[in-house]
């Protein structure tokens, strides 16, 4: 019997939801269950590839090749599972299915009405989910904040499901609990209008998470208890947090895992988060530092910087340098600032290792060229992801193969020597502006040359990583590549797609640059091999 726990947010948003969810199934793994989460985002936009990273954060792929919301990446790395693509709404999907199955007169030419036919599809896609995943427990996350317009329905399906079978559902509700700086007091006020706005919708919440900057303490809980018909263990404090992974540690202190199980006439788990534990250790008491400097294009939004926009990556970072014993510091530096002031480019000699990750468009690439350049040339290790492979092969074209007009014909199509090149099948999606959905998306296999850096990372022939892109290395130039010293390590054996170039070991202590995206497939307990082998070497110099 599968049972459903709803997560939703409240008062405001960006209160932790997804970290919430993931940290819930964790606790829920850890006692023995099978556990998959969904996420439900109020977009019209059917999947979050359109989406602008600066404001809506990373777009996390997954192993089927969906565009997806950066919290499915939060639950792939809390639970150690690939989740597709069944797992990930929004609006725009979900009314499109609907739509297409009217055209289709699967609805035996009925009337076909916003309630009941759109929540009836969310519900079918959170039942659909959970078989596929032979899951004990569902967890889903509705976007947004309780009291918008934009997840009433969402909301709807979840209030439909609990008629149904009010024994297999819960609620969680994620909550604000503000501490006005001149009055030094936690107020639960817009929490209690949370609730009521809750009930207005035909949901009352099983539990509530205080997400504040403090614990709370006892008065507020029995308060907030009383307001909010619910019992005062039912109150779990969230307080904020140095690190996303102590969470589930925290939800335990209150035993949540239990408490949870009891609401389902559940026996009681004594199973506990003993690895979860030791990484938190480590986490918290590892002293050395290593310096890795993040040059890209996406952080800033008005005065404010979004690291949301490359979280996978430093999430990716972070696993692997405390699998190496060591405290990461990153530093996000903009590749602008490379192209208007070039003498800033010395300040990279100050750290350990440099990432350039993924990106789109033409903005900031050169000054992400002429630091790539300063890497190879002075020896900084060097790990190059997607744009920042195909970028670092522009760069070796320039400056190491004489090709001075070298470029990828994503920023200039009339190039010369176009050493990146649009994919042949990509060309008539550009041409016919078919954009969403329509990039090489997903895992697809590479094999490693014996000998080389990525070989002895992986210790494996065969690999699947997964990919986001339209432009790829130009197979015209690689005997003139090879020759110049560049290695060709991996490759795509179906397409004969260049998947990842490296440097000789006696050339350079450690500069890797690949298609793909293995930021993707980095687990906290399962570091990626690739960003472990970096970060060792980072430790190196």
């Amino acid at each position: 019997m599968t049972r459903y726990i709803f997560v939703i947010g409240g008062v405001m948003s960006g209160v932790g939801k997804g970290t919430a969810t993931a940290s819930i199934g964790k606790i829920l793994q850890s006692k023995g269950y099978a556990v998959t989460a969904i996420k439900i985002d109020p977009y019209i936009n059917v999947d979050a590839g359109t989406m602008n990273p600066i404001e809506h954060g990373e777009v996390f792929v997954t192993v089927d090749g969906d565009e997806t919301d950066q919290d499915i990446g939060n639950y792939e790395r809390f639970l150690d599972i690939n989740i597709t693509s069944i797992n990930y709404m929004t609006t725009g999907r979900v009314y499109k299915t609907v739509i297409e199955k009217e055209r289709n007169l699967e609805y035996g030419g009925r009337c076909v009405e916003v309630v009941p036919h759109v929540p009836e599809e969310v519900i079918r896609r959170i039942k659909t989910a959970g078989k596929e995943a032979h899951a004990d427990f569902v967890l889903i996350e509705v976007g947004g904040t309780v009291g918008e317009y934009q997840n009433i329905l969402f909301l709807e399906a979840a209030r439909m499901m609990k008629i149904e079978a009010p024994k297999n559902v819960l609620f969680f509700l994620v909550s604000y609990f503000p501490i006005p700086s001149k009055l030094g007091e936690m107020k639960t006020k817009p929490t209690q209008y949370a609730v009521r706005t809750l009930n207005s919708a035909g949901i009352q919440p099983d539990f509530v998470l205080c997400r504040a900057e403090r614990p709370l303490d006892e008065p507020r809980k029995r308060k907030l208890a009383v307001f909010c018909n619910m019992q005062d263990g039912d109150i779990i404090s969230a307080p904020d947090v140095n690190h996303v992974y102590e969470v589930p540690i925290n939800f335990e202190n209150d035993d949540l895992g239990n408490k949870i199980l009891k609401k389902f006439h559940l026996r009681p788990a004594t199973k506990d988060l003993k690895d979860w534990r030791a990484l938190v250790s480590v986490i918290k008491n590892v002293k050395k530092e290593v310096h890795i400097a993040v040059v890209g294009k996406y952080f800033s939004t008005g005065e404010f910087v979004l690291a949301d926009s490359y979280i996978s990556v430093i999430e990716a970072i972070k696993h692997a340098a405390w699998a190496n014993k060591v405290k990461p510091v990153l530093t996000w530096l903009n590749s602008e600032d490379y192209e208007k002031h070039p003498a800033k480019l010395k300040e990279l000699s100050k750290y350990d290792g440099m990432v350039v990750p993924g990106g789109f468009g033409t903005r900031g690439v050169e000054g992400i060229i002429k630091a790539i350049e300063y890497a190879r040339i002075h020896k900084i290790p060097y790990f190059g992801l997607c744009y920042g492979m195909q970028l670092a092969t522009v760069e070796f074209a320039r400056h190491a193969c004489g090709l001075k007009d070298a470029q990828t014909t994503e920023v200039d199509v009339k190039t010369k020597n176009p050493v990146i090149h649009i994919m042949p099948e990509q060309i008539k999606n550009v041409e016919n502006k078919r954009y969403g959905g329509s990039m090489r998306l997903g895992a697809y296999d590479c094999w490693l040359e014996k000998g080389t850096l990525a070989r002895e990372a992986y210790k494996e022939n065969l690999i699947s990583e997964r990919h986001r892109h339209r432009y790829e290395f130009n197979n015209d130039y690689k005997d003139l590549f090879v020759k110049k010293g560049l290695i060709i390590s991996g490759t795509n054996p179906q397409k004969n797609l260049v998947e990842i170039i490296e440097l000789p070991k006696n050339k350079h202590p450690w500069f890797v640059g690949v298609q793909f995206h293995p930021e993707f497939q980095s687990r906290p307990l399962r570091p990626h091999p690739l960003f472990r082998e970096f970060i060792k070497a980072a430790l190196k110099k």
